[in-house]
């Protein structure tokens, strides 16, 4: 059993949590250039708590998807003990099931209390904690309690030394492992000088490691300048933000790489982990800077996918050899995948290859309405539906049940709905039931519909009241069906 050390964080540089700019691409640049500790972009908590846990077998990353399929949050092994979560949250239980939900996949977990934005202030996160010491408390002392990785936060300065000196007192008895601080108040902005000298009574209060952050502007040109900055604030360590935006090869000791040889290595990470392109486009663009209305940046920002983007800084060929390398292996699981599948297939379940197209059914008419109704006239339970996803592709299949029989549909199906209506297909068309298709002529469905309406139009013309319980206003798929289907094989 592997035992895994504890992240230290005297002595360390650290990549800063940056919004658009901590996602994983950048986060490995920087650790390739020499970052002990990277941070990810702030996330917050409840769109996390939204997300399922996914094993990226194609990219090798655990990826925690939101329900609209869109990657909140994208990790790799080869940072798993140097990268620290970080949330933006004003709830302590929701602070902790975040923690336990990325604990397994991250070196540490830190809460943000000085982002001064108002996309994180609104929610009463960020820099709106700094004015509840208490909801500090209480956050920070259940996340500590909790989980087993190290808990940090980071923070602003308040108006006056004392104060901040006294809330970080504070903030250290919760058992917390260290703590960021950006020499700057909330109202202020890169441009304003950063306090070395708060930070520095901050240092000499505490016991607890402090990190200063805020250097770049007026500090940090170069890695040398990184332990000028560090001096000045007599901090355990540095956390570096937009020097690092601008050209990550801030962390090596040696000296920056070419600003090109730069934005070439992060495009490669870029394509390697299928980062979104409007995020890669985003980071190039804040490396680029003052270079936007260059040729190059032109056509940077004109690009509207990868490849385009890798067109631009002439890596078309990378580009076709890296996604030539995925379709190959993801085509290789999924074959591995279909031959587990197929193994242990179930010789009773009876399939079909269909798939769902509302675009062929009238509005509001389904297959599994059709299929509901059959079985209310047939007296048979209702139709049980059992549902799983795939890990590889995220796709779905659906098995549904009725009267001991089992049908499905060979083909996955990108969402639940979607392959829950086609299992319901393939048991209509195996029992030789309509299923609502607009070919299929009149549709009693959509009659009773017809006739619903007609009812309360009556009712409400004589001056009854319209407002009905959500459950009667589905009554028409409920209603005993006149048509004449058959009867269920025995």
């Amino acid at each position: 059993m592997t035992v895994n050390t504890p992240l230290c964080f005297r002595g360390k540089k650290i990549l800063a949590p940056m919004v658009r700019v901590g996602t994983l691409p950048m986060r490995l640049l920087a650790l390739d250039y020499g970052a002990d500790i990277v941070y990810c972009e702030e996330l917050i908590d409840i769109k996390m708590l939204q997300c399922k846990r996914v094993m990226n077998e194609v990219l090798e990353t655990v990826d925690f998807v939101a329900p609209n399929e869109r990657v909140v949050f994208r990790t790799c092994e080869r940072e798993r003990h140097r990268v620290v979560f970080q949330m933006g949250s004003a709830d302590a239980e929701r602070a902790l099931a975040v923690a336990k939900l990325v604990e397994s996949d991250v070196a540490g977990i830190d809460i943000n209390m000085g982002c001064p934005k108002e996309y994180s202030t609104k929610g009463g996160m960020g820099a709106a904690l700094l004015s509840d010491p208490d909801k500090i408390e209480s956050i920070l002392t259940t996340l500590v309690k909790g989980i087993c990785k190290p808990v940090t936060c980071k923070i602003r300065i308040l108006p006056s030394v004392e104060d901040t000196v006294n809330l970080v007192k504070r903030i250290e008895k919760t058992g917390i492992a260290a703590i960021a601080v950006h020499g700057r108040k909330k109202e202020e902005r890169p441009q304003h000088p950063v306090h070395c000298d708060v930070i520095k009574a901050i240092s000499e209060a505490v016991s607890i490691p402090v990190i200063a952050n805020g250097g770049s502007h007026d500090f940090i040109k170069e890695y040398m300048d990184i332990e000028t900055f560090q001096k000045a604030t007599a901090a355990s360590s540095v956390m570096i933000a937009r020097a690092a935006m601008w050209n990550p090869s801030i962390f090596r000791k040696e000296g920056f790489f070419p600003l090109k040889e730069v934005m070439q290595d992060y495009i490669k990470y870029a394509v390697r982990y299928d980062n979104h392109y409007t995020n890669t486009k985003y980071c190039l663009c804040q490396m680029l800077r003052e270079q936007l209305e260059t040729t190059q940046g032109k056509k940077l920002h004109a690009a509207q996918s990868t490849q385009e983007i890798c067109e631009v800084f002439e890596m078309a060929d990378f580009y076709e050899e890296t996604t030539a390398i995925f379709e190959a292996k993801k085509t290789s699981l999924e074959t591995e995948t279909q031959d587990k599948d197929d193994q242990m297939e179930d010789p009773d379940v009876i399939k079909m290859a269909v798939r769902f197209d509302k675009r062929e059914y009238p509005p509001q008419i389904t297959p599994k309405m059709y299929l509901l109704e059959w079985c209310r006239k047939e007296k048979h339970p209702q139709p049980v539906y059992e549902t799983v996803q795939r890990p590889l592709d995220r796709l779905f299949c659906s098995v549904v049940t009725v009267a001991e029989q089992k049908y499905r549909s060979s083909l996955w199906d990108k969402s639940k709905k979607l392959a829950e209506q086609a299992a319901a297909i393939v048991c209509l068309r195996t029992l030789g039931v309509p299923e609502g298709k607009l070919c299929e002529g009149e549709n009693h469905l959509i009659n009773k519909r017809k006739r619903g309406d007609q009812e309360r139009l009556n009712n409400r013309d004589h001056g009854e009241d319209l407002a009905e319980p959500s459950h009667k206003k589905a009554n028409f798929i409920e209603e005993t069906s006149d048509v004449n289907v058959p009867k269920m094989p025995r």
